[in-house]
């Protein structure tokens, strides 16, 4: 770790080593990285995040088992995605980059993805921000996507639609997503995928979530082994968010 974080980044260090996180102190790029290493129902980590059914209502909440955040859909329900989203003031610009986990992946009528989440907010009723997604599988119907969330439950607009096998993914894989200004970019193994451009939201913040449809029992058997957020160095934060 840098000398210049001091003895606030030695308190962020030690935060990493004891619960699996670590938020750097503020005038720094702002970076949140997680393995995930409790089980909770739903994703707390202490506090730091914010799940879809409280205090949004019409989506499921994310869990955790040591090394693993999942959903908890019933997929059969429409679009209540697993939803997480951190708390605090994050820069506009984002990135968030996560490790797949994967088992059992069935394909067919059976769709399951893990998201990422970028410039995001939730309130009741009512969830906004731009979702990246990737379907849990690695065949030629794989596909990536950028989707712009409305609010509503149900409401969004795509934005990007990729498919085929450059767009699988599968356990170990790594995901990424940044926005940058209006561009919102997505990687799978560092190499781009899908590109979007779209100045709806300035602000949100990063986050995750989980869909499933076709099985109500499949939703530990994908989802991310690890997570990291970050803004970028001198990113603009809204007046008095902090």
């Amino acid at each position: 770790m840098s000398k210049r974080y001091g003895s606030e980044g030695i308190v962020a260090f030690l935060m990493f080593l004891f619960s699996g996180t670590v938020l750097l102190p503020d005038g720094e790029a702002k970076t949140y990285t997680t393995n995930f290493r409790r089980a909770e129902s739903p994703i707390s980590e202490n506090g730091n995040w914010t799940n879809g059914k409280t205090p949004g209502l019409d989506w499921a909440d994310v869990q955790t088992l040591p090394g693993l955040a999942f959903g908890t859909q019933s997929g059969s329900n429409g679009y209540d995605d697993s939803t997480a989203l951190l708390k605090g003031a994050w820069g506009p610009d984002q990135s968030v980059t996560a490790n797949v986990y994967a088992r059992n992946q069935r394909g067919n009528k059976i769709y399951e993805e893990v998201e990422i989440r970028l410039r995001s907010a939730i309130s009741p009723r009512r969830c906004t921000g731009y979702e990246i997604l990737f379907r849990s599988l690695k065949s030629s119907d794989s596909y990536v996507q950028i989707v712009r969330w409305n609010g509503p439950l149900g409401d969004f607009t795509y934005l990007a639609d990729e498919k085929g096998v450059k767009c699988g993914v599968s356990h170990g894989d790594t995901v990424r997503a940044t926005i940058i200004g209006n561009v919102i970019t997505a990687y799978i193994n560092d190499v781009p995928i899908a590109r979007a451009v779209d100045s709806t939201y300035s602000s949100g913040n990063p986050g995750m979530g989980f869909f499933i449809q076709g099985t109500p029992a499949a939703n530990r058997d994908y989802g991310f082994s690890s997570f990291t957020a970050s803004d970028e160095p001198g990113s603009p934060i809204p007046k008095g968010a902090r």
